[in-house]
């Protein structure tokens, strides 16, 4: 089935002077121009294009991957602002529109903003910023320990807000990361509830949370043992943290990041000193 917006594979039916016709089926021959043809094209054999509208709103077929396609969130920069909307850049020749309509607050030229694309009811492919206006529309497909792949979007009071699968809103707890996460970032994730309310609990990759886990215990230990007192910092050199715990400096500074939000210890140019009220 042919799809706008989307990668689709047709069969390449005939060469013309300015490029190559595909075979369009119910939507008839839809041009790929010359110079997005690829040098070893074959009449007769399939091709994968992606299907999007022109300057003059033509139906047009390329063989260059779009930053962004239907039914999916990326973080795209505004190259222009017009009467009847913002501009983004795709990385095709005709930028993506964001109509007014769809700004959650007004775009400036220059910015980066997460936006959702989708095929108008005037059968424009756009994009909108009004990101709840478009995700979590269908139940979410997910069990406990499912590996998905996620976009930060931003940070909350309890944590990170994230995109699941360009689909569905999940939340990271500020007590399961261990640094500091960037809008727009992409991680793995995994699945760690789905309530009932149909909200989704989202934990980063495992293996790094529990060796993260594990050594803020290891830490505390240490602290206990000395009085409340351990002569280390996130300016301590690799060699004494990993003589010390055998970890890197980034994952010490992540398991006393950690430890610091959650209030159980001071960090001071001298060290770390434990909390009274965690001993």
């Amino acid at each position: 089935m042919i799809a706008l917006g989307t990668l689709n594979t047709l069969t390449v039916k005939k060469q013309v002077k300015f490029g190559y016709y595909l075979d369009g089926l119910s939507w008839g021959e839809i041009l790929l121009p010359n110079n997005v043809a690829p040098a070893d094209i074959v009449i007769g054999e399939p091709l994968s294009v992606f299907l999007y509208l022109d300057s003059e709103d033509q139906l047009i077929a390329t063989t260059e991957q779009p930053k962004i396609m239907v039914g999916q969130v990326a973080s795209l920069a505004v190259v222009a602002s017009t009467k009847v909307g913002a501009f983004l850049d795709w990385g095709l020749k005709k930028d993506l529109l964001v109509p007014f309509s769809e700004q959650q607050i007004p775009l400036k030229v220059g910015q980066h903003y997460l936006v959702y694309c989708y095929v108008d009811l005037s059968n424009r492919i756009v994009a909108s910023t009004k990101l709840d206006r478009h995700l979590h529309k269908t139940p979410a497909p997910y069990q406990t320990g499912d590996k998905v792949q996620v976009m930060i979007s931003e940070q909350t009071d309890i944590g990170y807000k994230a995109i699941i699968e360009h689909q569905h809103w999940g939340v990271l707890y500020k007590n399961e990361v261990f640094r500091p996460l960037k809008r727009g970032e992409r991680h793995t994730a995994l699945i760690t509830k789905v309530r009932d309310d149909g909200k989704i609990d989202l934990r980063l990759n495992q293996a790094t949370y529990q060796q993260a886990q594990a050594l803020t215990e290891k830490i505390l230990q240490r602290l206990r043992q000395n009085d409340g007192k351990l002569a280390l910092t996130d300016k301590s050199s690799p060699e004494l943290i990993a003589d010390a715990f055998g970890v890197s400096k980034k994952t010490f500074k992540q398991a006393i990041g950690a430890l610091y939000k959650d209030k159980l210890i001071v960090i001071t140019p001298a060290g770390l000193l434990l909390v009274e009220k965690s001993v």
